[in-house]
């Protein structure tokens, strides 16, 4: 009976010590965060911050990150939920790190300057960059959590700049610039980006998306701008990096840097049965639906409203334009 009586004290002591951690001095639940680096914060770093929401907070986390270069690896982890991310600038507040593949203990998918696993995360405002330069493959974003959404931010970097994973993740992205030399952004999510502009460094390919078997939805890009560095002129929509790549571009402008044929099949012609690559209303100097490979679509109008965001996300929308602010 003592021990049974000492396990509950110690229990009821741990609660009330977790609930100290997430009151302030004034007795309120804190939920809003500031991050500088010259101190006049409340922390000196990305992850800090990230670190103070808490688990699975009920209520919306705000962290306003002033300018600044912030060099460090963020992960936003499983346990952590509701974080909505603003930067001060897009231009000047930049979150960096230089991880690449080949590094002692580095790969692909530990290369990410921010992780996102968590759901209801918002990055709005910032820039987000793998600066190691042309090394091969450095990830600058890696977005696995369901319901995410980015808008107004950079994200920079060269081979595998974006990698919208995920097969059951959910991710809009509005209003961003997103830049890289190969399959820079690649994955398995269902992810619409809308008035992005997708900037290719070198000539190679722009998506290379693993959707599962079975999914309706990949990558879906709307009233997007494809751009590129001077010299580049022979750019591919995209490749398949698993047999069911699925990408769409609706009401996109291309620039004579995509390459008259559109799509690649990876060197694995049996893709070509798989994979669903299409174009609806594509203009600019690289839209040239005549010439596209035979097994991509153009889409018909009829066709091109399958792609209504009620029907890409499964009618729960309000997260993309109210993302877990209401």
């Amino acid at each position: 009976m003592k021990l049974l009586k000492y396990k509950y004290t110690r229990y009821a002591l741990f609660v009330v010590f977790l609930a100290i951690c997430y009151v302030n001095v004034n007795g309120q639940t804190k939920n809003q965060f500031v991050v500088a680096q010259d101190g006049s914060g409340d922390f000196k770093t990305v992850q800090e911050a990230v670190t103070a929401c808490g688990a699975f907070p009920a209520e919306i986390k705000r962290i306003f990150i002033k300018n600044g270069i912030y060099r460090e690896k963020v992960l936003i982890d499983s346990f952590h939920a509701n974080i909505t991310m603003e930067g001060e600038s897009k231009e000047k507040t930049i979150i960096t790190c230089d991880d690449h593949a080949g590094q002692p203990g580095i790969g692909t998918f530990n290369s990410y300057t921010v992780k996102v696993l968590g759901d209801h995360i918002t990055l709005n405002n910032l820039t987000i960059e793998n600066s190691s330069g042309e090394v091969g493959q450095a990830v600058a974003l890696h977005v696995e959590g369901d319901y995410f959404r980015a808008s107004n931010c950079h994200i920079l970097g060269n081979q595998d700049t974006l990698y919208a994973a995920g097969q059951k993740s959910r991710q809009y992205y509005s209003n961003c610039y997103i830049s890289g030399t190969t399959d820079f952004i690649f994955g398995a999510a269902t992810a619409v980006f809308e008035g992005c502009e997708l900037h290719s460094k070198r000539n190679s390919y722009i998506t290379a998306a693993s959707t599962p078997e079975g999914n309706q939805f990949g990558y879906v890009f709307r009233n997007c701008n494809l751009t590129a560095k001077e010299g580049v002129t022979k750019v591919y929509l995209g490749r398949p990096w698993r047999a069911y790549a699925n990408v769409v571009f609706l009401n996109c402008e291309m620039g004579a840097h995509i390459v008259p044929e559109g799509w690649h099949n990876w060197g694995k012609p049996e893709r070509e049965k798989t994979a669903f690559y299409a174009e609806y209303n594509s203009t600019g100097a690289g839209a040239n639906p005549a010439n596209r490979v035979a097994w991509s679509h153009q889409l018909r109008k009829k066709e091109a409203k399958e792609y209504a965001y009620k029907k890409i996300y499964g009618y729960c929308t309000n997260w993309i334009f109210n993302p877990v602010e209401k």
